[in-house]
């Protein structure tokens, strides 16, 4: 084979390489069913309601190839004639896994449970890792106005950013995705979707207790 041949083989490799390369880096998002989302819509704990949060949900899914169906883990609590809703009732049945592939948890039982959800694991709907504790900014505190069984408070105390309609008034319950914080109950401090309540529904208050406002996401087909 001449110098000339040789050249031109690998002009020719090198000029496919992209188009092999291509469909390999796409992140394949099929059986994500979990997620945390990796940005707040820039109003705090007002999502307009639940329907805005699912929305958001959605949104996110959508933007790196998800066709599944999303809703937010969310409860609402009794308000204006309104019922309370429970956010376990609201992500389907499982099982849920995250973007990698990882089984978060197979059933509602698990996820309410002993689950698998860990700094590691507890990824956004690109593939991140969310900061935790110790990290700068830490953003470990999760909006779910949520018990931990993952049912609603009731209506006397404001844990719901006002069923998600106040950026500014009000508080909610928080949850660690990364199950560590500075919380002294040590269960509460391990709890992924209820360890403590935030100083207001604000970015800015959010963020003083470690909260960048994001939300968990469940795929419900």
């Amino acid at each position: 084979m001449t110098r000339t041949s040789t050249r031109l083989i690998l002009l020719a490799c090198a000029a496919l390489a992209p188009l092999a390369a291509g469909p390999a880096a796409a992140q394949d998002r099929s059986t994500m069913s979990f997620f945390i989302t990796s940005a707040n819509p820039g109003r705090g704990g007002d999502f307009g309601g639940l329907a805005g949060a699912d929305a958001h949900c959605q949104t996110l899914a959508t933007a790196v190839g998800s066709r599944r169906t999303w809703r937010a883990y969310l409860s609402t609590q009794a308000a204006g004639g309104q019922p309370a809703v429970n956010a376990r009732d609201r992500i389907g049945a499982g099982p849920w896994r995250n973007a990698n592939g990882v089984v978060i948890a197979n059933s509602l039982a698990e996820l309410h449970g002993t689950n698998n959800l860990t700094k590691q694991t507890g990824l956004t709907e690109r593939g991140e890792v969310v900061n935790g504790f110790g990290d700068t900014p830490n953003n470990h505190d999760i909006l779910t106005g949520s018990r931990p069984d993952g049912t609603a408070f009731p209506p006397d105390n404001d844990m719901t950013c006002r069923n998600w309609t106040s950026g500014d008034a009000g508080t909610v319950m928080l949850g660690h995705a990364d199950r560590t914080g500075t919380n002294p109950n040590p269960e509460a401090n391990q709890s992924w979707n209820s360890s403590h309540g935030s100083r207001g529904c604000s970015l800015e208050l959010l963020r003083t207790t470690g909260s960048a406002g994001f939300l968990y996401c469940f795929a419900i087909d």
